[in-house]
């Protein structure tokens, strides 16, 4: 139908001419006439002598076509017409339309004009258009309208705008006659207004030769249609399908119906090729198809080609009418449901079963707030009530309400004075903290001390801890199992990276997207207001361009202000004084010194060789065999493959590298098994082979862990396995005497995989196949010499990662720059400092016991730190460089097993270090019997725990003269010793 509609909107102002008039016996007695006045369809009772006009908004306005009509009835009249009730003939002409053979050619560039049609078109050529003009005047008001070919190369089907008429316009004489086709219409000119020619058709025409080129002026011959035989069947037949497919598309669609009312009532004598024409006429076919029928003289192929176009046109109708329900049915779908909804609601609201929103909104806020009136404060109570007022008066489609709704939600959902109940029962925090963590007495000992003052005063303040330590040694699970002693919830942030002020203070309620706090986020979640909080890498906080997070931690982790800690979206203060707050730092030196202040630091220097021995055994392993799917009775771990696996590969302070190494060979016992044949559920019968097999060596290892429990024990058991070589040597002795067993026993694993119906031996990791399960070893021994040569000394050094030791080699260059010295190892400008000085002394020091040594003024000096891929600082390898330079200068190799640190001065003086816990399990590390610490570390050391001090032999010293006699003594006196 849009093509129809299209074809309308060319057609324009289409009037329907009419033959000679009939009286009405003759209409009533033609049957094609009785059939076609069917499709009148109640409007039958038309006026006798009106003349219906066919038109569209682009043609000529109404009063145009009325003067036309004018114009044909004063004709008509002059006729001297006798029946003034028959439908209008064809406007009558003093000049006989039959001696029109001379015509001006008119392009019509759109559709071709079919006999008993108007058609308006425009012309814009002056002088054509004055001779139409004076033409008419003339009473010769007669041309041709032939249409316009189109150009070669293009497709009819596609519209390219109005460049085409433009070059039609241009087109003159032998130009333009090339352009036409060779059939057209015979028209009469009703009326000029303007520019505007009304044409109306009258029979067709075809061009012989051209007469004149400006205006175009040609020859033509009248055409009439082939005889036929009006009472031929197959010519009725055809007719008849015309018509009712003309009256199946008139059902579909009402855009045709004006144009057969129309045709009707200028319509005289029904016949076949007014038919033809007709239906070609209405269609929205191409302007060739319709060409075509224009041309077509045979009457029966001209209503078979008629045909076609109004079968095309049902086709298109129907496809108009499909595509009209579906979206009908989805916009009549669409309001009926808003209807029934909007009906619903009236019901259930005049039921009293539902309020609007903003009623049901206000009442579940009232209702919130109603359980926590008596603990909230009353400003709160009061923002509250102001907003729930504005909630009233606002519409629920504005911004504003949405804003107003989310502000009241979160001010509701706080835990507004609710608190959960605390356990200070001090011997429950024990035990939780014991099974939780290994060691970490000092840690233990500061909860426990705050749950005694929380149960003496029978409430508890919130402080701030900081728990700073390398990585891995259990800083986050550690305020996890703070949370679970206290009874209270556990809710953990990190700010790691942090440059937003606003994810601490939260952000003002103006901005799109407003969310509060990580504060108030918090609450919501837990439910209380007295919840542990875990602030994870606080000393990695960034600084972007909105603001410092580093400051905006203050208000938050003061115990004076965050009573009433402001939140920038709730805009009321927050009492936090409860919240205990629990911060975690690998390094304490990049958190900013204000916001230190107001944290009470715990440090965690990390787990020595026992204590990773302990939680591998009853924390990590048990954990691991569990998350794995292994049975107990399946695998056996040793100690002395732990032992190997901690010193070999994870030297580090923490134990997350440790849980990796674990869970990387219960992986491949898991595989091992799996390729063996055995499942998750083995069956009864392997199950107890491997239990009795267990049986003999089970007491024993049970009753080696029971000693290795023993608080009084287990420390000095497993630090003689590293420090004493004794004890090292008899345990070699004893794990070479057990792997035989343990060899053969992986051996028959082996043996057994041909053996079907024997049960699958346990998998037993020992020093000797542990290789097979993590790789080579990381780290290798730290202690190169067993007896340090002339210019090596042994230093310690502390790391993020824990203690290591170190050597300062000292060497002497041959050649020029006497007295110079050369550093090399990677040091940073303390470290260099540091040399220096050391140089400085060491000079001092040699011409005070040796002045006869000219040592240092005659030598050029190469000092070099190993590892020179790794970035060494501090201050505290002094000492160690100045004995390095003397032992050089005097040819005396120091102490053996002897290492030491502390900063030096000028003057000679011992100034104390940091890091003496990570630095003494080094020494015990590398079998170092002999340390030289500074007199002010005397405290620091003191207070290590006791397996940690025993079997050192550790000197506190004030001047660089006691590292001399100590360093430099008589090998006798150290042999004798």
């Amino acid at each position: 139908m849009l093509r129809a509609a299209a074809a309308a909107a060319a057609i324009l102002p289409a009037r329907f001419a009419a033959a000679p008039a009939v009286s009405a016996a003759e209409e009533l007695r033609s049957p094609l006439l009785r059939v076609i006045g069917t499709l009148r369809g109640g409007r039958g009772s038309v006026l006798l002598g009106r003349r219906a006009r066919f038109c569209s908004n682009t043609s000529a306005s109404d009063s145009e076509a009325a003067a036309a009509e004018a114009k044909a009835e004063d004709a008509t009249a002059a006729e001297g017409e006798a029946d003034s009730k028959a439908s209008s003939a064809i406007v009558p002409t003093s000049t006989n339309i039959d001696d029109c053979l001379s015509v001006i050619a008119l392009p019509l560039p759109h559709r071709p004009l079919f006999p008993g049609f108007y058609m308006p078109i425009y012309v814009k050529d002056q002088k054509l258009l004055q001779v139409l003009i004076e033409n008419r005047k003339r009473s010769a008001p007669y041309a041709g309208a032939f249409l316009v070919k189109d150009e070669e190369g293009t497709d009819p089907n596609i519209v390219t705008g109005s460049d085409s008429e433009k070059s039609i316009d241009d087109l003159k004489g032998k130009d333009l006659l090339k352009r036409l086709h060779e059939v057209g219409t015979l028209v009469q000119i009703t009326s000029i207004q303007g520019d505007q020619v009304v044409l109306l058709g009258h029979r067709r025409l075809r061009i012989t030769e051209m007469v004149e080129e400006d205006p175009l002026t040609v020859k033509v011959d009248h055409l009439k249609e082939n005889p036929y035989n009006k009472d031929d069947d197959v010519m009725k037949a055809t007719s008849f399908e015309v018509i009712s497919t003309l009256r199946e598309v008139l059902r579909t669609s009402s855009l045709w119906k004006d144009h057969v009312q129309t045709y009707q009532q200028h319509i005289g004598d029904f016949n076949y090729q007014r038919l033809a024409d007709f239906g070609a006429a209405i269609s929205g076919a191409n302007k060739l198809h319709c060409q075509e029928v224009l041309e077509e003289l045979d009457v029966y192929r001209r209503l078979k080609l008629t045909l076609e176009l109004i079968k095309k046109e049902m086709e298109i109708s129907k496809l108009q009418q499909a595509i009209a329900k579906a979206i009908e049915e989805k916009i009549s779908g669409d309001q009926r449901r808003y209807l029934l909804n909007e009906q619903l609601k009236a019901i259930k609201k005049e039921l009293g079963l539902e309020t609007d929103d903003k009623t049901a909104l206000s009442a579940k806020f009232k209702e919130r707030i109603e359980l926590k009136k008596d603990k909230c404060p009353p400003h709160v109570l009061q923002v509250i009530e102001e907003e729930l007022t504005k909630l009233q008066l606002l519409e629920a489609s504005s911004s504003e309400f949405s804003v107003t709704r989310n502000y009241l939600d979160w001010l509701t959902v706080l835990p507004w004075g609710n608190y959960s109940d605390e356990n200070f029962d001090v011997h429950h925090a024990q035990k939780i903290l014991d099974e939780d963590h290994y060691g970490l007495s000092d840690v233990k000992e500061r909860i426990l001390e705050f749950i005694a003052v929380g149960k003496l005063r029978g409430t508890s303040q919130g402080k701030i801890i900081c728990l700073s330590g390398p990585p891995g040694v259990g800083k986050t699970s550690i305020g996890r199992s703070i949370a679970r002693a206290l009874n209270r919830q556990f809710y953990r942030f990190s700010v790691g990276g942090l440059a937003d002020v606003a994810e601490i203070k939260g952000h003002r309620r103006t901005y799109v997207g407003a969310m509060p706090g990580k504060m108030v986020q918090c609450l919501k979640s837990v439910g209380t207001a007295n919840p542990l909080v875990l602030i994870d890498e606080i000393d990695k906080l960034g600084k972007g361009h909105s603001g410092d997070p580093a400051s905006a931690l203050l208000e938050l982790l003061d115990p004076e202000q965050n009573v009433n800690f402001l939140d920038h979206y709730l805009d009321v203060p927050l009492d936090l004084s409860k919240v205990l707050f629990v911060c975690t730092a690998n390094v304490i030196e990049t958190i900013p010194n204000p916001l230190l202040d107001r944290m009470e630091i715990i440090a965690i220097a990390g787990y020595i060789t026992d204590e990773k021995m302990h939680i591998a055994r009853d924390y990590l392993e048990k954990n691991t065999r569990q998350a794995c799917g292994i049975k107990p009775q399946q695998v056996e771990v040793t100690d002395a493959a732990l032992l190997a696996l901690i010193e070999n590969y994870c030297r580090e302070a923490g134990v997350r590298n440790l849980q990796k190494q674990i869970e990387k060979i219960y992986r491949k016992i898991a595989l091992q098994l799996v390729r063996q044949g055995v499942s998750n559920e083995p069956d009864q019968e392997s199950l107890s082979v491997t239990v009795s097999e267990e049986s003999s060596s089970g007491d024993s290892t049970t009753a080696k862990d029971e000693i290795l429990k023993d608080p009084a024990v287990e420390d000095a058991s497993v630090a003689n396995n590293v420090t004493n070589p004794a004890s090292e040597e008899a345990n070699e002795v004893n794990l070479t005497t057990e792997a035989p067993k343990e060899d053969s026993t992986s051996k028959g694993n082996k043996d057994t995989d041909g053996a079907a119906d024997k049960a699958i031996e346990k998998v037993v990791v020992d020093s000797s196949n542990l290789g097979d399960f993590v790789g080579k070893p990381v780290f290798q021994a730290e202690r190169i010499y067993e007896q340090t040569p002339v210019g090596v000394v042994m230093g310690l050094a502390w790391t993020a990662m824990g203690g290591s030791t170190l050597y300062i080699e000292t060497t002497k260059v041959e050649g020029e720059g006497k007295g110079d010295l050369v550093l090399t190892g990677q040091l940073g400008d303390v470290m260099k400092e540091s040399a220096q000085i050391a140089h400085t002394v060491g000079r001092a020091v040699l011409l005070e016991k040796e002045p006869d040594n000219q040592f240092f003024a005659n030598s050029k000096l190469h000092l070099h730190v190993p590892a020179g891929s790794t970035p060494k600082d501090g201050p505290s390898a002094g000492c160690t460089m100045i004995t390095s330079m003397l032992s050089l200068a005097m040819g005396k190799p120091v102490k053996k097993d002897l290492a030491m640190t502390g900063e030096v001065t000028l003057t000679g003086r011992i100034l104390p270090i940091g890091g003496v816990k990570e630095k003494t399990i080094a020494a015990r590390r590398s079998a170092i019997k002999t340390l030289i610490f500074p007199a002010a570390n005397k405290r620091d050391f003191d207070e290590l725990a006791s397996n940690v001090k025993e079997g050192l032999e550790v000197h506190f010293v004030d001047t660089y003269r006691e590292i001399y006699d100590l360093a430099f003594q008589s090998d006798a006196g150290t042999e004798t010793s």
